[in-house]
């Protein structure tokens, strides 16, 4: 028996708004299991190399570059560490916080060609990433580029007030959020599990409805209002990301729609650009309130090397799209290797490489 098409939608908004809820609950209970560990990690590095992978795992570990970047910045203005140091560090926090897009993209496991649309949507922002490390990181350990460049930015931010912007969606969210973390908070573990299980749930009954109310015209609206243009595809993730205050949920939420059909990885593509750039504003406005010039400076060292890797990146967009068909053309006939891709990319390599490059 088919369900009402109003009831169908009422379901669409539940399952949206327990799949924001569970990626929230999802960084809360990683934050509580290894803030204090991230902390640590990040106020003691020294060398560039450590610190790219610091970037990594300290954002993959809590989610959210955001918050990476904002521990950079305090600890950038407080003295603790350098803005030599600190640039590697937010570097690796783009590549961390795509974590979340691959986690969202395994909800699609069971169907191939689906996963394979999903999966491609997670990876791509990891290619975007990866490849603009892979210039600037050598440019900057010897040129010192993004550091020139933003501390000309800083030099014209001085002075400039903060702005503290509330994100909707905490508003929206922190009510069920804080009770379910109250009730669980003695054990974070447990929170975890639970926001796992019913993050999968959610977006099981998500794509299910979205299929099922999937129309011409709802692919028209997606396609000539939201993401028509490349440009209305970029500022749509900037604005989003920059009022919601999370990359991790703006990118994600593509993720199943890519999953679905009713998106491209060539639309998506400059969305994921705009929501790298709008990450960038909480942590900028954040910084201007301190009133430190090194913490400001830190802050536009993120905003530049996204800059920079979207100048390089869109106009060869075909390189990093490319690779993430390709891979997921590889991963969908292999479909556990998702997993292994996403312990090992994101936890393991970076571990490793920490250890060996202290030695």
């Amino acid at each position: 028996m088919r369900l009402p098409k109003a009831l169908r939608v009422l379901i669409l908004i539940g399952a949206v708004y327990t799949f924001l809820l569970c990626i929230n609950l999802l960084g809360s209970s990683l934050q509580l299991l290894g803030g204090g560990f991230v902390n640590q990690l990040i106020s003691t590095t020294s060398n560039p190399l450590v610190g790219l992978f610091i970037g990594i795992l300290a954002t993959s570990l809590i989610q959210s570059s955001s918050v990476t970047t904002s521990i950079v910045v305090a600890l950038v203005g407080t003295g603790s560490i350098n803005i030599v140091n600190a640039i590697p560090i937010i570097m690796g926090a783009n590549i961390g916080t795509t974590v979340t897009n691959v986690l969202v993209s395994l909800a699609h496991i069971t169907k191939k060609r689906e996963f394979g649309r999903a999966f491609s949507a997670a990876v791509v922002h990891d290619f975007f990433n990866v490849l603009s490390i892979l210039i600037f990181f050598p440019l900057e350990i010897y040129f010192h580029i993004i550091e020139k460049i933003s501390y000309f930015l800083a030099q014209i931010f001085e002075g400039a007030g903060g702005l503290k912007i509330t994100s909707p969606l905490k508003i929206i969210l922190e009510p069920v959020s804080n009770s379910i973390e109250g009730f669980l908070a003695y054990s974070p573990v447990m929170l975890l599990v639970v926001s796992l299980v019913f993050l999968f749930i959610a977006l099981t009954v998500l794509v299910a409805m979205t299929r099922s109310l999937m129309s011409e015209k709802t692919g028209l609206f997606l396609d000539k209002y939201l993401f028509g243009t490349a440009g209305k595809s970029f500022l749509l993730g900037l604005s989003l990301t920059a009022v919601i205050q999370s990359s991790s949920v703006t990118t994600s939420l593509v993720v199943p729609l890519v999953g679905a059909g009713l998106l491209t990885l060539r639309k998506i593509y400059p969305y994921l650009l705009g929501a790298n750039v709008g990450t960038v504003i909480t942590a900028i406005l954040a910084s201007l309130v301190t009133g430190s010039f090194l913490g400001v400076q830190a802050a536009l060292a993120h905003l530049t090397f996204n800059l920079l890797g979207i100048c390089v990146w869109y106009p060869l967009r075909r390189v990093p799209i490319g690779l993430a068909e390709g891979f997921s053309s590889f991963i969908k006939e292999k479909r556990m290797l998702a997993v292994v891709y996403l312990i090992s990319g994101f936890f393991l390599l970076p571990i490793l490489l920490i250890i060996l490059a202290r030695r």
